[in-house]
């Protein structure tokens, strides 16, 4: 089941460095938000921060709530791991484990979190695969190396690994940004089918493809040189892109900076 993510006034810290200034946004269940704006604005930060993988990095931490259904993630009786695999993650390059085969790579969490069951776990990549629309390209090769396939299939097979173990929410990270221009539109249509099932949340750099699959845009800045990030604004996508009512957003989209 899909869930709601509500934010409340998160900071986010890399050591001293105050990089994300008082954030606060409501992703709705089953839905697609895009995170935009300038290089260096804290998008990633905030990103990592909603499965608390910003807090992996030495030195980092958070301030503020994360709240997934209403329970805080950051809560001290919260097991970090147990978020991380109710929030999966996909990242910026396709990182499949690359001498494991293509079907060991999509029930690699199952197998990590103690599932021996071989039918079992055979449902499961081929339910996940259909999932990420790659069974039918992989099907006749489960038991080749992942690291085999091409960038987008590569990209898709972590899509597959990532709703194996059946979260709740999907984050992405650029998940297009290391891909062509074909494989960048099979996952915008993979993102447009999964959000019947997922809760996501895509950090990306290309405006139209923010524009394509978002439902709400939210669009960040830096305030200054060596100032935090800040969210600037969220809406509905369309209204941030025809209408927004910050200045700063409608310089950012037309062009005028970053």
């Amino acid at each position: 089941m899909a869930k709601r993510i509500e934010v409340k006034d998160l900071n986010l810290y890399y050591g001293k460095f105050h990089a994300v200034d008082g954030v606060s946004l409501t992703v709705p269940p089953r839905s697609v938000t895009a995170f935009i704006g300038p290089s260096g604005c804290g998008k990633s930060t905030v990103l990592r921060s909603l499965n608390r993988m910003h807090e992996v990095i030495p030195g980092a931490r958070a301030e503020g709530c994360v709240l997934l259904d209403g329970e805080d993630i950051y809560g001290s009786s919260v097991d970090p791991v147990s978020v991380r695999r109710t929030i999966g993650m996909v990242f910026q390059r396709p990182n499949p484990f690359p001498t494991m085969s293509i079907r060991d790579n999509v029930v690699a969490g199952l197998k990590l979190a103690g599932e021996k069951d071989k039918r079992k776990l055979d449902e499961i990549a081929e339910r996940a695969l259909r999932g990420a629309n790659l069974w039918t390209e992989v099907k006749d090769r489960l038991n080749r190396p992942g690291g085999g396939l091409s960038g987008g299939q590569q990209q898709r097979l972590c899509i597959a690994r990532a709703i194996a173990v059946q979260p709740d929410v999907l984050l992405m990270d650029e998940p297009c940004s290391a891909l062509d221009p074909i494989s960048t539109l099979a996952i915008e249509d993979l993102i447009q089918e999964l959000k019947k099932d997922y809760t996501i949340v895509i950090v990306t750099h290309n405006m139209q493809q923010a524009a394509r699959v978002s439902d709400q845009t939210a669009f960040f800045n830096l305030a200054g040189v060596g100032q935090p990030g800040r969210l600037v604004e969220i809406d509905d996508t369309e209204r941030i892109f025809s209408n927004p009512a910050q200045k700063a957003t409608e310089d950012y989209i037309s062009g005028r900076f970053g």
